[in-house]
């Protein structure tokens, strides 16, 4: 099943300690959603260094405080490493999370968590969101809307933060392809979840990556 590609598409068509190298290097054995149980704190940013730049993004717990607390751990896991933005429709929203490593993808796309209580923010323009193929389906995709996305507010897409730095790097990154297959010329979820960059570094080179996600000191 895929995420909010196919839920959006749908509606709106109708309408960290510091991550060290150490850690790492180890990811593709410790980053196992039994390890993801840490209860994140009520703020904290998250450097996200890119193939286009860095940015910055602050998390409010209180805004989703499920969503803060799984995005938390998988930073402090170190699973945002080498991950794609693999859809990217500019006016609407960026989105990323299937891991690179089809083994990962197994374990977590079957990680589900719970939906939290609607928005106490809207999605506008800058905030991160985690992507949902239905009721309580989070897992590990997130998107930062490009624009005043609010109308995802009633279908149960609830903000966790916003980009505080960098706006600018996240606007560049390569929309080349556009939205995902089978509505657009980009990757197919699926494709992504079996094969993992193997097939977007061969199908689709012009993509651009998450290299390190790091938790800022507080």
């Amino acid at each position: 099943m895929t995420t909010f590609a196919r839920a959006s598409i749908v509606a709106v068509a109708v309408a960290l300690a510091t991550l060290s190298p150490a850690t790492a290097a180890h990811a593709d054995t410790s980053i196992t959603p039994a390890a993801a149980t840490a209860t994140a704190p009520a703020t904290y940013k998250v450097k996200m260094a890119t193939t286009k730049g860095d940015f910055v993004i602050e998390v409010h717990r209180d805004w989703s405080p499920l969503g803060a607390d799984r995005f938390y751990n998988l930073v402090k896991l170190g699973y945002f490493s080498d991950v794609a933005f693999f859809r990217v429709v500019k006016g609407f929203m960026v989105q990323f999370g299937i891991h690179g490593d089809p083994a990962l993808n197994r374990t977590w796309r079957r990680a589900t968590f719970n939906d939290d209580p609607p928005a106490k923010h809207a999605n506008t323009r800058g905030t991160i969101t985690f992507a949902t193929a239905g009721p309580n389906m989070r897992t590990t995709q997130v998107f930062i809307n490009y624009a005043d996305n609010s109308r995802l507010d009633a279908m149960g897409f609830t903000p966790f933060g916003k980009v505080v730095e960098g706006m600018k790097v996240v606007d560049a990154i390569d929309g080349t392809y556009g939205e995902g297959a089978p509505s657009g010329r980009g990757p197919a979820q699926e494709a992504i979840q079996t094969q993992g960059n193997t097939y977007l570094k061969a199908q689709f080179p012009k993509l651009d990556y998450i290299k390190s996600a790091t938790l800022l000191p507080r």
